[in-house]
């Protein structure tokens, strides 16, 4: 265990990013998110959760897969650039972490998506302990333990020192590069302060949330319930659920004419909005309950089918926060609890 006072973190910004691209939360016009670490960003570890979270470093809202130019009469086509240099993204909490676990299972499966791949290589996670979890957290419902989370390093803050632990090879590493900045530390203070964070975590509402009756089966015997007419209508079909939510992996590939040619990007996209999967056809998904039966069956039911019982949800509470309509999963799942009750 090692650790290093608060007051000397600027200096190990700067370390890090003398050889690795940083990101980490930075407070902008009042809102904090992971962005890049500059000498003059307003780095904020002190908010609990960003308004997204940081899966951009790993599956961007917008990236480019090629381009398609007229060059001398002829048509070159170039590939967008994979990642080929190392990077660190400081501060992810638990969830976050888990998050990009399930993203794994995604696009790390057979075909594996080559951009994903490619910054998983080269993504380095610096974990940070939840201090003072809120009361939309529950992770604790799908196993995640907030006091400990998974990563490269983990790092906790007690009073005014930050204590670092590295976890994996690639966190041996970091830790290497760093060590100057590092001193000796007693695991005793942590182990102190992980009990403190999982006695908060016990008495947060969600915490005992059950998730009896949902899973591999589920879709069987909840897609034809009643209680989604009763769930859905109203929702506005904004999609802020699956913009702030760590796990949503859906995107959109489309076009875009530069007048000398196209460049092909993804984005991106809801599958809270009409035009989702849209096709010469139409939508398979022609009401907004269907629309709204899909989000939550995939996270509850779908995905854990196909994925060895790992729900495609983290317990973050981004949804409870952002919702305008307070149409979140803890909504959901508390209502087919009271129907089975």
């Amino acid at each position: 265990m090692l650790k290093i006072k608060k007051t000397d973190l600027s200096a190990l910004f700067a370390k890090i990013a003398e050889s690795n691209e940083l990101y980490l939360p930075v407070k902008t016009a009042g809102k904090t998110n992971f962005a890049a670490w500059t000498p003059a960003a307003e780095v904020d570890l002190d908010t609990l959760k960003t308004v997204k979270s940081p899966k951009d470093a790993f599956f961007p809202q917008s990236e480019g897969l090629y381009s398609c130019d007229r060059e001398d009469g002829k048509i070159k086509i170039t590939a967008g650039k994979l990642q080929d240099a190392p990077f660190v993204v400081f501060g992810i909490r638990a969830c976050d972490v888990r998050g990009i676990e399930v993203l794994d299972r995604v696009f790390l499966s057979e075909p594996v998506d080559t951009y994903y791949a490619a910054r998983r290589e080269h993504g380095i996670l610096v974990s940070y302990a939840c201090g003072m979890p809120e009361t939309s957290c529950f992770c604790k419902v799908f196993g995640i333990d907030a006091a400990a989370p998974a990563g490269d390093v983990v790092i906790w803050t007690v009073g005014e020192e930050l204590y670092w632990e590295a976890k994996t090879e690639k966190g041996q590493k970091l830790t290497a590069l760093v060590a100057d900045l590092l001193t000796d530390a007693d695991g005793a203070v942590v182990e102190a302060e992980q009990e403190k964070i999982r006695a908060i975590i016990d008495r947060l509402p969600n915490s005992d949330l059950s998730l009896e009756g949902w899973g591999a089966e589920a879709a069987k015997t909840r897609f034809d319930s009643p209680v989604w007419e009763q769930l859905y209508k109203p929702c506005l079909a904004c999609g802020t659920c699956t913009f702030v939510c760590p796990t949503c992996q859906c995107y959109d590939i489309k076009d875009y004419d530069t007048g000398n040619g196209v460049k092909r990007y993804r984005c991106w996209d809801s599958c809270m909005y009409s035009d989702f999967t849209m096709m010469a056809h139409g939508n398979n998904r022609t009401s907004q309950l269907q629309r709204f039966r899909q989000r939550f069956l995939h996270k509850l039911a779908y995905f854990p089918a196909n994925n060895e019982g790992v729900f495609s949800c983290v317990g973050c509470g981004r949804c409870v926060d952002k919702c305008p309509s307070k149409l979140n999963i803890v909504k959901v799942i508390k209502a087919f609890g009271k129907e089975d009750a």
